[in-house]
């Protein structure tokens, strides 16, 4: 009798290595899996009360299609195929349960074993018969957020047996994988042959593409997209961002400047209508422009919950290379808001650039802020500390940047709501909070919203009860401005006074 054991190897049936299966066992000269012994053992002792030609016994995805099919071959049909980006998996799910319904195993759907999944798995693979045939298998799912405590439960691949009134026809998902990252989802139809088959395929995928256009559930949320560690071009995931709701009364800006926000954001977005009635673009360029921590960002926080029907799309300079996919995602989520964050690292004036790859994103971003392609209801806000750095294509092309408004440091008033909108709970006297409006001149809302978080933690230090002591908040601003050198102040957005005598 044969010597056998457990080892390391490749199975000579299904040419699965150790990792990928339960067991390995070794023969004289083979291996041979646990897999392909239980399938062995069940093909040789099919279970009692089921017919081996049941569908039951229909173990191979070749054998279900060809029941379905008949009398016509499944190699006399025809196959359609259209390629969905993994960003699209979560809608891409519910327009496939709204089309086909309750899925029943196994009489209309049936999980895939994919054994390989860096191979596009398509109805020509899934035909195979012998050695490599495509083995019917529980049904794989994963858990995709949407936001706001909601998940999708998608599947990884499926098989949909269908009929449309008397017709046949079979619908296959599947993921494609590439080596080290996550790539696309394949949908492909296989149908009889003629034009009944060809309308019928034509009759899905657009019903698919309504559902998609018409009905994301990322629709009026704020997204951006995931990179790989890999750079590889792909937009693997949506991440949806649960931003905190500010008020009007938490934006402390100058009157104009609010002002100025609001009309050519919110009040354009209200007139969107009669605009695109007289015949006018409703795509509008914004530069938000100032020193650092003047309260660019904080400010596109509400206008964003001020349009909860706009799609709100978040780019940094690291997610630049996904500008297409970005611009994708907008025009298919209209009316949308696209904000690039810090927009001078990647629309710096070109004289300043030595690298090619950056004159591509650049050349990328002019021309979708400049309309070559189809106008959308599309607001564009850039930010950038840093204005005299852009390129001049950019900065000064109307078309492209309509307004620029300019958030400065905070006067007097201004700085005092500061610090009453960050005191929150925080007992600071009036008088007080005059003397730290008065000693911050020249400091960014930042380094206000700074400065009495440390009043907070060197009052709870020294434990004292009752109102903020002149010496406390003396000491937390000392520590701020001091303390930590020019450069601290700096980074803080704070002016650097001359040190106390």
């Amino acid at each position: 009798m044969t010597d056998l054991k457990i080892s390391e190897g490749r199975c000579q049936f299904c040419h699965r290595v150790a990792s990928d299966v339960p067991r390995l066992i070794a023969g004289d000269s083979a291996f041979i899996c646990s897999d392909c012994v239980e399938s062995c053992s069940a093909l040789l002792n099919p279970k009692e009360g089921v017919a081996e030609d049941g569908p039951l016994a229909e173990y191979h995805l070749f054998e279900r299609l060809a029941r379905h099919f008949a009398p016509l071959r499944p190699q006399e049909l025809i196959a359609t195929s259209r390629t969905y980006p993994l960003r699209q998996q979560a809608d891409l799910q519910m327009a496939l349960d709204d089309i086909f319904g309750e899925r029943r195993i196994p009489e209309n759907f049936v999980g895939i074993h994919q054994q390989y999944r860096h191979e596009v798995l398509g109805f020509s693979k899934v035909l195979e018969q012998g050695r490599g045939a495509v083995e019917a298998a529980p049904a794989q799912y994963e858990e995709v957020d949407i936001g706001r405590g909601e998940t999708v439960r998608c599947l990884k691949n499926g098989l949909w047996l269908m009929r449309d009134g008397g017709e046949a026809f079979a619908v296959l998902l599947a993921q494609h994988h590439d080596y080290g990252s996550s790539g696309d989802t394949n949908i492909e139809i296989m149908a009889a042959p003629g034009e009944h088959g060809a309308a019928l395929c034509t009759r899905v995928f657009d019903a698919l593409e309504l559902r998609l256009s018409k009905g994301s559930c990322y629709r009026g949320r704020v997204l951006s997209l995931e990179r790989q560690d890999q750079y590889s071009g792909h937009a693997p995931r949506i991440f949806v961002h649960e931003l905190e709701t500010v008020s009007r009364g938490d934006v402390i800006l100058p009157e104009a400047t609010l002002a100025a926000v609001e009309r050519n954001v919110l009040g354009f977005a209200g007139q969107r209508q009669a605009l695109r009635a007289l015949g006018l673009s409703t795509q509008k360029g914004l530069l938000f422009h100032g020193t650092p921590g003047t309260g660019k960002t904080h400010c596109i926080r509400y206008v964003a919950g001020r349009l909860p029907d706009h799609t709100t799309l978040l780019i940094t300079a690291e997610g630049a290379g996904l500008l297409p996919q970005y611009m994708a995602l907008a025009r298919l989520l209209q009316p949308a808001l696209v904000v690039i964050e810090d927009a001078d690292l990647i629309a710096r004036d070109r004289s300043e650039r030595a690298d090619a790859c950056d004159e591509v994103m650049l050349n990328r971003l002019l021309n979708e802020m400049d309309g070559l392609r189809e106008r959308a209801d599309v607001f564009f806000i850039l930010t950038t500390n840093r204005p005299e750095t852009l390129e001049p294509a950019l900065a000064s092309r109307p078309g492209r940047i309509d307004q620029t408004i300019e958030f400065p440091l905070p006067n007097g008033d201004l700085r005092k709501r500061l610090i009453a909108l960050y005191a929150k709970t925080l007992p600071v006297p009036a008088a007080l909070v005059e003397e730290l409006a008065r000693r911050t001149d020249g400091a960014s809302p930042a380094f206000i919203k700074e400065l009495l978080r440390r009043i907070a933690q060197h009052h709870l230090e020294v434990a004292q009860g009752g109102d903020v002591a002149h010496d406390t908040a003396e000491a937390a601003l000392h520590e701020m401005l001091f303390s930590g050198g020019a450069l601290n102040a700096r980074l803080l957005g704070g002016a650097v006074p001359e040190a106390p005598n």
